[in-house]
């Protein structure tokens, strides 16, 4: 969101933390009131009482619908100049800043217990995932670590959901035609735990680490055939997976009617033989 805001000439006015504020860019005003949360990659506009992610924004802010604004991005030699505002000094938060202190094999068991309970097996665990030590705030902490194509990390434990900069997608590129896209890594290993791991080969896969990344990676998903998309059962899932339908039907398919009964792909696969030992219960 903020580089995307930047493309368009916006600055931030202020920046505290991870919060960066401007001007309103959907109407003129004098303080600002429009937020972007960059951990969440995600922005909200007090003056008006609503936000979401970029696609939200861009319908907002072009008064266009859903796939007008998807064909916006990826056409060549787009681009936008608004009339720059000139931004007042900003002051950041080193403290707010998650720093990575050690990257290792998983070892501690309250990770590996946790992976147990996401029902993910240790050897793809480990094709994947790390243990990570950071800090934050001057305490230190450990989670399981996935590794982003910028270099920072996806953070995650019993208690935590958390990122390292620099937030980005991730691309494993196997020279396939094909390509699998995912909201995050749980429901990756979760394909990879529930399907035949000879068929693994077959595709490329894309974990998109935050849904607000789903138009940035347009250009990759078009340079395949077939994009088969696994997103969650939710209004940014639909919607997402609507609009790809509606811009190129013969290229994006919906695989979620899978686990249409569960709010993503991992939430199926924690489910998966609960109801057999159910019924083996005395």
């Amino acid at each position: 969101m903020v580089d995307y805001l930047s493309s368009l000439g916006y600055k931030p006015q202020r920046i505290s933390g991870k919060n960066y504020w401007y001007y309103s860019p959907l109407r003129d005003e004098k303080t600002p009131s429009f937020k972007i949360n960059r951990s969440m990659n995600r922005w909200f506009d007090f003056s008006e009482g609503k936000g979401g992610n970029l696609v939200d924004f861009g319908v907002a802010y072009f008064k266009c619908t859903l796939p007008d604004f998807l064909q916006r991005l990826i056409a060549p030699g787009y681009h936008h100049s608004p009339v720059q505002q000139p931004a007042k000094s900003v002051t950041t938060s080193p403290e707010d800043t998650i720093k990575i202190n050690l990257v290792k094999p998983i070892e501690s068991f309250p990770l590996i217990k946790y992976l147990r309970d996401r029902r993910i097996p240790p050897k793809i665990a480990a094709e994947h995932l790390r243990e990570v030590n950071y800090s934050l705030h001057g305490k230190n902490y450990y989670a399981l670590g996935f590794r982003n194509d910028q270099g920072g990390y996806e953070l995650r434990n019993q208690y935590v959901k958390a990122s390292s900069s620099p937030k980005a997608s991730t691309f494993i590129n196997q020279e396939a035609s094909s390509l699998a896209v995912f909201e995050g890594f749980f429901d990756f290993l979760s394909y990879k735990t529930i399907t035949n791991p000879q068929n693994h080969g077959l595709t490329n896969y894309l974990i998109l680490n935050s849904a607000s990344f789903f138009d940035q990676q347009l250009p990759t998903m078009r340079q395949h055939d077939t994009v088969r998309l696994f997103l969650d059962n939710d209004n940014t899932g639909n919607k997402l997976t609507t609009a790809a339908l509606l811009l190129d039907p013969k290229r994006f398919i919906d695989e979620r009617r899978l686990y249409r009964h569960y709010n993503d792909l991992n939430a199926f696969c924690q489910h998966l033989g609960k109801s057999q030992k159910m019924q083996q219960k005395p």
